[in-house]
């Protein structure tokens, strides 16, 4: 989520689909959340038709100009929904592993909202991905202090505890992610250990001891990450 080749997740030249979707959502999920109530039309009614209504989208080719256009264009931008549109361009950035353009974006997204606890967690994932780990645990610790729940910024740390080899720590944190995370996630790591030969049960989105005892030979392993390449897992686990 640089070790090995596996997915483009530790060394590779893409993110991960399954986790680095979830963050798409999360952070169009705040869209209502970070337009004020009386600044006019949210982005959603403003970006319907054009290039600029591609910022929100999941197609990560289109939503860099539709996020540009937007930024570019707007000038009626609220502070909030500006940070949301640099948050997102900076995701697709990442999502093509242009890491040094998603963490500008990230930056100013962070700068304008400085709460922001998604962009917070998807900056530590970018600094993550270019063996920035001690500048990346700052950010995540960051965004759990703001959103102890997130799933995702707990796997984050969970990563970045494996690389430093903390092994206890990483494995806390792992299952804390399956635990805010649901089935979905834990499907995940099912499938990502499945595929290390760690886990022989189902892919069912079910915790079990033998879920947690093959995680726990995986923190071992530098060259182990739970997390699944794309082509193994999107079947599964959507």
């Amino acid at each position: 989520m640089m070790l090995t080749e596996r997915g483009g997740m530790r060394g590779g030249v893409g993110p991960h689909w399954g986790v680095m979707r979830a963050l798409v959502l999360a952070t169009a999920a705040t869209l209502a959340l970070l337009a004020p109530a009386d600044s006019g039309p949210a982005i959603a009614d403003t970006t319907q038709s054009g290039v600029a209504g591609d910022c929100f989208k999941e197609n990560s080719t289109r939503r860099i100009p539709g996020c540009t256009a937007l930024l570019e264009g707007d000038t009626n931008l609220s502070v909030a929904e500006r940070s949301l549109a640099h948050a997102m361009r900076a995701l697709a950035y990442s999502l093509q592993a242009q890491y040094g353009e998603a963490l500008r974006d990230y930056d100013e997204a962070i700068r304008l909202k400085p709460d922001f606890d998604v962009a917070l967690n998807n900056r530590a994932w970018a600094l993550f991905k270019l063996q920035r780990y001690d500048e990346g645990m700052t950010d995540v610790t960051r965004a759990l202090t703001i959103a102890p729940w997130s799933a995702h910024a707990f796997d984050t740390r969970a990563h970045l505890h494996h690389v430093a080899g903390r092994t206890r720590l990483a494995l806390q944190d792992y299952i804390l992610a399956m635990r805010f995370g649901g089935e979905k996630l834990v499907k995940l790591y099912q499938c990502g250990l499945e595929s290390h030969g760690l886990f022989k049960g189902p892919v069912d989105g079910v915790e079990s001891e033998d879920l947690r005892k093959a995680l726990a030979t995986c923190v071992r392993d530098l060259a182990c990450d739970p997390l699944p390449p794309e082509e193994e897992c999107r079947r599964p686990t959507s």
